[in-house]
């Protein structure tokens, strides 16, 4: 028997080999979503099933098996006594990898293909659906991929709710069960706090937000804002998409999209923040273990505290404005001529409740996630038929946030994620928030001079910050562990209550006892 040494050497080395095989279906998917002509839909979804098919194969074969039960115990998913002599991140590379073994032995080859393969097209379906309004021609595709999630989850198995099972790709540990009561929580914090904000006698008039910004400039600046952030362009790329993305093939090919809009200012430079977030994170893992999980990002939660830390917390604040707003006055004189940093600064922080999400503001934002969990749980729990999500889509707009979509554009087929099969994805969103308020307090603690280097333009001391205590450790430790050992206190939605109830009270002459 090997020991535990080599077995950890022999398993990177296949693991690196089975990554190339993602990297390269990952390529093809960013091309289909960025520069694929229309009409190659269907040789692209073979393309990328069979590479994704191969992926999976050599991951779950039998020399990889051999090597994680000689160092598992394959009844708690820990290490054995073998590896006794292994630092902690040795360790947590033959648990995780044991744990995404585990989960990938139980799907046969041929439902991956067939996952991966409608995946691919469904997400073509959808782009044309989109620009259409016609979620007819979406519903057909839409109900393979529910059907197949719920083979998937035959596959895998459940605790307390099939949806645990889809969740838990996406944020391991994480059930319906704590998310209830802490989206409960939000939600009632988050809605007490819309009302207040609706009764303002003074709202900031963010019309200037809509007038005519030449789409080339906006992309200029939303670059230079990548750069002073420390997005590295010799390791990474910055393109259109329908919806903004990020993906990642290497620490050293990093790629984000944005789109841009003539009409509106803030779409493009907050996804190019927003995703730029994103692809710090990437370019930050350690390249040395790459295809292995301490070269991962440990959670879509953890990946969405970055971009929303960035997007909101420093993006959204008065700091970063009084470097970047004369800056944008430079490009805009005349739109801009007359504002003033503080003006600007509460246009961009206005509370509108709105049909979009990726476009929603800090209050209302996470009402959009909970009506997207909701009405994946119900479709999972196979409470809802498919076909009436556009009227629940509807009935839950106007419930949570008083207004309702004219177009099925505007409401059901506005988000990319069903159509690659990505549920249990979106809860994840409202975590990164909580996340992210909870690391950016504790950034502030740990860099006094942080708002002030911000409000110069330098940027990179949270960067190295985020470097170090998150970035690096790949998924050493459970999301959990992870916010824990940083910040002291486990996951509270009251660190990001208190921030945006802060905010709201000074732009909107709200009472602290009113708020």
């Amino acid at each position: 028997m090997p020991n535990a040494v080599d077995s950890l050497e022999l398993l990177k080395n296949r693991l690196l080999e089975i990554q190339h095989l993602r990297d390269a279906a990952a390529l093809l998917s960013w091309d289909q979503e960025t520069y694929m002509p229309a009409g190659g839909g269907k040789a692209r979804a073979n393309q990328i099933a069979l590479l994704q098919t191969l992926a999976h194969d050599k991951f779950v074969s039998s020399d990889i098996e051999n090597i994680l039960t000689q160092h598992i115990d394959i009844t708690t998913g820990l290490t054995n006594d073998t590896t006794v002599g292994l630092d902690s991140a040795s360790k947590a590379f033959f648990r995780e990898t044991w744990r995404d073994f585990s989960r990938a032995k139980k799907l046969p080859s041929e439902f991956v293909t067939r996952l991966e393969r409608e995946c691919s097209l469904a997400q073509q379906v959808w782009t044309e659906a989109r620009q259409e309004n016609d979620f007819g021609k979406f519903l057909p595709n839409l109900q393979t991929i529910i059907a197949l999630k719920h083979e998937e989850v035959e596959y895998l198995g459940y605790t307390d709710s099939p949806y645990n099972t889809l969740l838990d790709t996406y944020e391991p540990g994480a059930t319906v069960a704590q998310l209830t009561p802490l989206f409960a929580t939000l939600r009632k914090g988050l809605v007490s706090l819309l009302e207040k904000i609706r009764a303002s006698p003074s709202p900031p008039d963010d019309s200037l937000l809509h007038q005519t910004y030449n789409t080339d400039q906006q992309l200029e600046f939303g670059k230079l804002v990548l750069t002073k952030m420390g997005y590295d362009f010799t390791r990474g790329r910055l393109d259109l998409s329908a919806h903004p993305f990020t993906t990642s093939f290497h620490p050293t090919d990093v790629r984000v999209t944005t789109r841009v809009f003539e009409k509106d200012l803030q779409s493009c430079l907050f996804s190019c923040i927003h995703e730029g977030g994103h692809g710090l994170y990437d370019q930050g893992l350690p390249p040395a273990h790459h295809g292995t999980p301490l070269g991962e990002s440990l959670s879509l939660g953890i990946h969405e505290s970055q971009s929303r830390l960035w997007e909101n917390s420093v993006g959204r604040s008065r700091a970063f404005w009084k470097h970047f707003f004369p800056l944008l006055r430079e490009r805009f004189p005349t739109q801009l001529k007359g504002m003033t940093v503080d003006t600007f600064y509460s246009v961009i922080n206005a509370v509108k409740p709105s049909l979009i999400r990726v476009e929603a503001d800090e209050v209302t934002y996470n009402l959009h996630i909970m009506l997207r969990f909701e009405i994946e749980l119900d479709v999972i729990e196979k409470r809802v038929e498919v076909r009436d999500l556009p009227e629940l889509w509807r009935t839950k707009m106007k419930e949570y946030l008083g207004v309702v979509p004219e177009t099925e554009a505007e409401g059901v087929l506005q988000d990319v994620h069903w159509s690659f099969g990505a549920f249990g994805y979106f809860p994840t969103y409202t975590l990164g928030n909580l996340y992210a308020a909870m690391l950016y307090q504790k950034a502030k603690v740990d860099i006094p001079s942080l708002e002030t280097n911000i409000a110069q333009g330098n940027l990179i001391l949270l960067k190295d910050w985020l470097n170090n205590r998150i970035h690096s450790h790949g998924r050493k430790f459970t999301s959990e562990e992870l916010i824990r050992q940083t910040t002291g206190q486990n996951l509270s939605a009251e660190p990001f209550l208190q921030a945006i109830r802060h905010k709201m009270q000074e732009i909107y002459g709200l009472s602290r006892q009113a708020s």
